[in-house]
């Protein structure tokens, strides 16, 4: 998952975010929704795995293979230690991810890539909508979770190599640039809608969001986090060299 684009400067933590995982866990509503967000996030890293050994069969070199291999792995060690979390406090994992299975293999199946540059496109695109996502909502956790999911949501370096591959191939031959633009708005369309399917899905998630346990977020806020994220993806176009 990639690194924002937009990162601003962190407010003044306040409620649950001003708190611990001790302290703040002790409300039950919370509680759950920490564990679905944990949960929600392992499904998505070990699909990323996946997805990224997959890719690397399209690789066109070995050296291309090779950095997708090793992004494969950064992948699989944040599903370790996002497993590892929800274990530490008393939840099975397995459980955890079960609920989000489904929405994220309908995502990738609706998405597979037709060739390497589209699986580029994909990993850099629709991986950083949810990295945004996410950092959005870490932004109300407490302070334990909060770095955690921060962690795991480090670059493992698949933006830059993105960045540089489909450049040079839009250099190589203009007319890629209008497929994978199309690609690209495709997959801004597809990983909204899944998002708001799995906030909407689930009680405690759709709670944080809009306002409950998770303190000072509401409806209004909710459209300016998504109005934030198209922002961001519009930058990552440009980088790409597309339009948006």
């Amino acid at each position: 998952m990639e690194t924002p684009d937009n990162a601003n400067e962190a407010p003044a933590l306040t409620g649950i975010a001003a708190q611990d995982w001790a302290t703040a866990s002790v409300e039950p509503q919370y509680r759950a929704a920490v564990v679905d967000l944990l949960g929600a996030l392992a499904y998505g890293e070990l699909a990323a795995f996946e997805r990224l050994a997959e890719d690397a069969k399209l690789a066109p070199t070995l050296a291309d293979k090779a950095e997708l291999a090793k992004m494969a792995s950064a992948e699989f060690h944040h599903f370790e230690r996002l497993t590892e979390r929800l274990t530490a406090i008393e939840v099975e994992p397995t459980g955890a991810m079960e609920p989000f299975a489904k929405a994220l293999d309908d995502f990738h199946r609706q998405t597979a890539p037709s060739d390497w540059l589209e699986g580029l496109v994909k990993a850099y695109v629709g991986d950083s909508i949810a990295s945004d996502f996410y950092r959005e909502v870490a932004a109300r956790l407490d302070s334990d979770t909060r770095s955690l999911v921060l962690a795991v949501l480090d670059d493992t370096g698949h933006g830059n190599f993105a960045v540089e591959k489909v450049r040079a191939a839009i250099e190589a031959d203009p007319r890629v640039g209008g497929r994978l633009a199309l690609w690209a708005r495709r997959l801004m369309g597809e990983a909204l809608s899944q998002a708001q399917r799995v906030v909407a899905d689930r009680d405690a998630l759709s709670t944080m969001l809009v306002g409950g346990v998770a303190d000072g977020f509401d409806l209004a806020e909710v459209g300016r986090m998504f109005s934030r994220i198209t922002e961001a993806h519009t930058k990552r176009m440009a980088a790409l060299g597309l339009a948006a």
